[in-house]
């Protein structure tokens, strides 16, 4: 009986040693890990705003690139403590690692049309071939740029509409930007009969489009024949005007132009 007993009291303070080593052990590994996970954390969002504030001085880099680098950088940092942490603990990392990397993968080759928008929305920022507010047009897509962001762009239709296209349509497809450039050509035909005084015509339309303080003056307005039927004259007026008023500015000159042939008794065809 006595035996038994310092048996037991014998397996007692050995399994108190035990639990007491391992108490002690993984309270340094759990403060440790503690403090791990701050000063990664802490390093995380200032290297992230770091790099934030770098990229967005760069010239002709937008802000929602600046951001994405930003919050790849805070999550890989994140990440990587993370494992860290787990290292600490006597968990392989190298098998987490191998996991990670195929979840990766598996992820990426679910989602091979989301990387491709993301992969589209990086070089349409950084190349910038549309900017917000301006005017475009593709094959199949027409209205002003609201916002680029990495999986998709909106725009808004002439007539108000709201459009959602997917990056890689717009980066796969020639791009027409309206309203890239300050000065653009407009031209206007108009038909005249062929008993008509064309040299008349012709001053006449050229000082109607010069008079117009929205036309450039260089390069010069011109005022050309362009085509010619059996009872017809077709004549061409080119001439540059603002891109900001250059749709005002070729309806009132149609306005204008019509006025004036028929106060001159001009009749069109």
């Amino acid at each position: 009986m006595d035996l038994d007993t310092g048996n037991f009291i014998t397996a007692t303070r050995t399994a108190l040693a035990q639990v007491t080593a391992l108490v002690v052990h993984y309270s340094f590994s759990v403060v440790g890990a503690i403090i791990l996970l701050g000063l990664g954390w802490f390093l995380a969002q200032l290297l992230s705003r770091w790099l934030y504030e770098a990229v967005s001085k760069l010239h002709g880099i937008d802000i929602t690139l600046a951001q994405f680098f930003s919050n790849v950088l805070r999550y890989g940092i994140l990440t990587l403590v993370f494992v860290t942490v787990l290292g600490q603990f006597g968990v392989q990392t190298t098998s987490i690692v191998a996991a990670l990397g195929a979840a990766g993968l598996a992820i990426g080759l679910a989602l091979q049309g989301t990387l491709q928008n993301i992969a589209a929305g990086i070089m349409l920022l950084v190349l910038r071939p549309l900017r917000v507010g301006e005017y475009i047009q593709t094959s199949n897509i027409t209205g002003t740029v609201v916002e680029v962001g990495l999986f998709a762009t909106e725009l808004k239709t002439a007539d108000g509409l709201f459009l959602l296209a997917p990056n890689s349509t717009l980066w796969n497809t020639p791009i027409i930007n309206h309203s890239r450039r300050s000065e653009r050509l407009q031209e206007l035909s108009v038909a005249i009969g062929n008993d008509t005084d064309l040299a008349m015509v012709k001053q006449l339309l050229l000082d109607i489009v010069v008079s117009d303080s929205r036309v450039q003056k260089q390069p010069p307005a011109r005022v050309f024949s362009d085509d010619l039927t059996a009872d017809k004259t077709v004549l061409k007026i080119a001439y540059w005007a603002r891109t900001a008023n250059w749709t005002e500015t070729r309806r009132d000159l149609i306005d204008r132009i019509r006025q004036s042939l028929t106060d001159k008794g001009v009749h069109l065809k």
